[in-house]
């Protein structure tokens, strides 16, 4: 019993407070009462105080660097100077052609067309110059299609590419006929110079070209100044005195004869210039009306186009002499061409020239029938297109 009386003497007591430590700077107090009614401090946790000075820091950026806009380039056809150390002749319009020669600084070369890729890819340049190869520089043929005994072109339009195989760029053709003379051979395909006719591409803002002055077609005629009439100077004729004869009878004195009157020439009167009257010219006729759309009917084959470069991915073609009809193309995404991929139709449409390729034209499919029969042909000898449309 006293030992509780004690326990219970000591709970029911009351402490004296106990003063709070220093404040620092750096850590601030939080005041804390026990069960017993005591208050003291704690310091804040240094990571707060660390995870505060995180968030407040700042991270720097780098700045950046935008790429100079592509200064527009302007090239008409003709003469041009290469401006650079080095620049590449490429296979097709862009980077990703092939490099098939070099030219030099200061060489000169011929512009055939300006061209523009409508979506250049980043860092590639978008204007692009088609130029004639320069002599000496080399391309390569199928010798497949050339007669062996007369090294000559036996076929209608034989490619000339960037290199030996059909996954190289045509830079070129050569018509039935023309004769070849072998540099060196690699399987089925021999290396040839280039001839006139062959092309490549190089970047436009790589060329330089002189300014030309270009005359009108109809001149005017040049001015001639014409010099003002003189006037006549007037001048003044004096007529002689009248001769007396001597009288028989004595002479008598005669009489003083009277002055003559003085006639002047007079200038004649000055009839105006009438002026000319100038020709009529008649005006100019220009038809705005467009002329009205080609729309034909042709019957042939479906094959796929195996060239890259090819306006479109399927062709129309003849099976008797293996060449390309039209290029099949279509707007609606209903009409899938593969379904119709070496099968015999008739198809009508739309015909028209594409802008890059005149050689076969393009065809824009309205109405297209199978004709249906037990064999469709094996098309197994087929002859390079000028645009690279048919295989070998």
């Amino acid at each position: 019993m006293i030992a509780t009386s004690a326990l219970a003497q000591v709970s029911t007591n009351t402490l004296p407070v106990i003063p709070a430590p220093a404040i620092t700077p750096s850590v601030a107090p939080v005041a804390v009462t026990n069960h017993n009614n005591l208050v003291t401090t704690k310091k804040k946790s240094a990571a707060t105080t660390h995870k505060k000075k995180a968030v407040a820091k700042t991270t720097a950026t780098k700045p950046v660097v935008k790429k100079a806009a592509e200064l527009p380039v302007t090239l008409v056809p003709g003469p041009a100077t290469v401006a650079v150390e080095n620049l590449n002749l490429r296979g097709q319009a862009g980077l990703n052609g092939e490099v098939v020669g070099h030219a030099k600084k200061g060489d000169a070369v011929t512009v055939i067309a300006e061209i523009n890729l409508d979506k250049a890819k980043a860092g590639e340049p978008a204007q692009w110059a088609k130029i004639a190869l320069p002599s000496g520089t080399k391309v390569w043929l199928n010798n497949k299609f050339i007669d062996a005994t007369n090294k000559v072109v036996s076929v209608k339009k034989l490619n000339l590419r960037g290199g030996p195989g059909e996954n190289y760029s045509v830079l070129g053709n050569l018509e039935k006929g023309a004769a070849i003379t072998t540099i060196s051979s690699k399987g089925d395909w021999t290396q040839i110079e280039a001839p006139t006719n062959a092309f490549a591409f190089v970047a436009a803002s790589y060329l330089k070209q002189e300014a030309q002055v270009i005359e009108p077609a109809n001149p005017a005629p040049p001015v001639v100044a014409v010099a003002p009439p003189v006037p006549a100077t007037p001048t003044t004729v004096v007529e002689p005195p009248a001769v007396v004869p001597v009288p028989a009878t004595p002479p008598v004195t005669p009489e003083t004869p009277a002055t003559p009157p003085v006639v002047a020439n007079v200038a004649p009167p000055v009839v105006p210039a009438v002026p000319p009257v100038p020709a009529t010219v008649a005006p100019e006729i220009i038809d705005t009306n467009p002329p009205p759309p080609r729309v034909v009917s042709h019957e042939g084959y479906v094959r796929s186009s195996v060239s890259p470069v090819a306006p479109t991915a399927y062709e129309l073609y003849d099976p008797a002499t293996s060449n390309a009809i039209d290029y099949l193309y279509t707007t609606t995404t209903n009409l899938h061409l593969a379904r119709y991929n070496g099968l015999k139709i008739v198809v009508t449409g739309e015909e028209g020239i594409e802008a890059r390729w005149h050689d076969t034209p393009v065809l824009t499919i309205q109405k297209i029938y199978v004709i249906p029969e037990f064999h469709a042909p094996v098309d197994s000898k087929r002859v390079d297109s000028p645009r690279g449309s048919q295989r070998h």
